[in-house]
């Protein structure tokens, strides 16, 4: 059992035993591992498994917001030389239209 299907019960509509079951193989598969990075993954999906299980029951998640701000600070820290807070501002808002991000996927 990996992490990837795990997860794809989001889009099964899978019940809490289901989850359940899922969760304890693949905590059970990282356990048994002698790899510890695969530990340390089984270590940081038990302390986050609220936000796991709510992403689970609703299938939402606020990966595009996190996108989203990973931009904005990218580009925040690559204007630092623009003296006018209006001109950063602008490029922040040009950079994360929709538009903007498609133009960028495809580049």
């Amino acid at each position: 059992m990996d992490l990837r299907t795990l997860l794809a019960l989001a889009r099964t509509g899978a019940d809490r035993e289901q989850v359940g079951h899922a969760r304890w193989k693949f905590l059970t598969w990282c356990a048994d591992s002698d790899i510890p990075e695969v530990r340390t993954v089984a270590t940081t999906v038990d302390r986050c498994w609220p936000e796991i299980a709510a992403f689970l029951d609703t299938g939402h998640s606020n990966a595009k917001s996190e996108g989203i701000n990973r931009v904005i600070k990218l580009v925040a820290r690559n204007t630092f030389r623009f003296r006018n807070a209006d001109n950063q501002r602008l490029r922040t808002r040009c950079v994360t239209t929709r538009r903007a991000r498609v133009h960028l996927r495809t580049a």
